[in-house]
């Protein structure tokens, strides 16, 4: 899922392919996009972005030309006002480039360019949990961007310990985007593992600390930025991990793992990384960590397998199918080859001359015992029903049938 550094450099990214171009026309929105349709239309206008936390904000600026180059309108009348649009990426949005015969797939919401070639600016969305609000701001209930509001961010967390919500396990609070808006998963699980603390203490616990650590007045700006670095604390960490992934480069995190991803992926110490455990906390969420759990651990928690320990042991399932195939099969050929009789150099028709006369010497050497049997079970099944006594007879008709039988053999 995209966090904080992704959608900040999503907004960088837009800001950096959309300078010099000039938009025109209405916003398209994909059939199959459950979002609001975006009511604004204008002969020209350009477009920039900012971010703060987990939001983009795109602002649709219309201009006119002076002197060759777009000026803002200001309101003019006959002129649309500016328009504000605040995207929340889901689990896969990210704006993309193209030219307008290539529009990617999963393209939901389309601002065109009013020169040729033309272009399209896309905010793609394949798992379509993004949404957009129109002439929207940000939401209220997040608090300052752990990355562009540093002291706004430390000093709403540390004001508000008291609240019930640090009494969860750490883990679950940094997911919070009141207090800690731009933290996701992956960077949850770096932060805690990089300080050796146990994802299931408790918030309160943990973030109390911080607050013995307010630097004084006498340090100078330098000495500030020095002790942030060389011993940070969980607060800090949470602004300094962001930086490093955006300073990184490429797109930063990415499900696929593709576009220039292995400096992210080198990055990783925890989250997702072999020989790690895992847990699912009260949201259902995975925590990657190392070492004890914590005292609010969950209890008779299944731990889930991550993608690369599903996919290896699928592997291994599929090389032992094909080993125990492999193997089953030489076994069968050779039981099939024992069990095969010898074919004669004469051919066929002497084989078949040759199994007759050793069925005739079968036959001649087996004893009279068991011919003399079997031939006393030949004449049993040969005697006719009629002298076998019915069931249902009574015993006076038992009586008079013997004695008609005594007659006629007297005559």
């Amino acid at each position: 899922m995209p966090e904080g550094p992704e959608l900040h450099m999503a907004s960088r990214f837009v800001n950096r392919v959309c300078c010099g171009l000039v938009f025109s026309g209405s916003v398209e929105k994909s059939a199959v996009s459950k979002n609001r349709e975006v009511p604004f239309q204008c002969e020209a206008y350009i477009i920039s972005a900012q971010s703060r936390g987990k939001e983009v904000k795109l602002t649709l600026t219309p201009v006119k030309e002076e002197d060759g180059s777009p000026s803002a309108t200001d309101g003019e009348a006959g002129s649309p006002g500016q328009m504000d649009i605040i995207f929340r990426f889901g689990m896969s949005g990210s704006f993309e480039l193209a030219a307008v015969e290539e529009i990617p797939k999963h393209a939901h919401l389309r601002f065109l360019t009013r020169d040729c070639p033309r272009q399209v600016l896309c905010f793609v969305d394949p798992r379509r949990f993004g949404s957009w609000a129109v002439n929207g701001s940000w939401q209220p209930s997040r608090g300052p961007c752990v990355m562009l509001q540093y002291e706004m961010f430390r000093q709403n967390v540390l004001s508000h310990l008291s609240d019930n919500a640090f009494n969860k396990p750490i883990c679950e609070v940094l997911l919070n985007q009141r207090y800690f808006n731009g933290i996701g998963n992956y960077l949850r699980a770096e932060i805690l593992h990089r300080l050796k603390v146990p994802p299931f203490e408790r918030a309160r616990t943990v973030l109390e600390a911080s607050l013995h650590k307010e630097p004084t007045d006498e340090l100078t700006l330098s000495k500030k930025v020095k002790v942030k670095l060389e011993n940070p604390d969980i607060l800090e960490l949470c602004h300094l991990l962001p930086m490093e992934v955006i300073n990184l480069g490429g797109k930063g995190y990415n499900s696929d793992r593709t576009d220039g991803s292995s400096a992210f992926a080198a990055w990783l110490r925890c989250y997702d990384v072999s020989g790690m455990q895992t847990l699912r906390d009260a949201n259902g969420r995975t925590i990657w960590f190392q070492g004890i759990p914590g005292p609010m651990a969950p209890k008779g928690s299944r731990t889930p397998k991550s993608k690369s320990q599903k996919k290896t042991k699928l592997e291994e399932d599929e090389k032992h199918s094909v080993a125990t195939e492999g193997h089953t099969a030489k076994g069968k050929g050779k039981v099939e080859q024992q069990r095969s009789p010898a074919v004669p150099e004469d051919g066929p028709q002497r084989n078949g001359q040759n199994t007759k006369a050793a069925a005739g010497e079968q036959e001649a050497e087996r004893p009279e015992g068991a011919q003399g049997t079997r031939r006393r079970l030949e004449r049993k099944r040969r005697k006719p029903a009629a002298e076998s006594l019915p069931m249902s007879e009574s015993p006076a008709e038992s009586g008079r049938r013997k004695t008609r039988a005594m007659k006629s053999r007297n005559k």
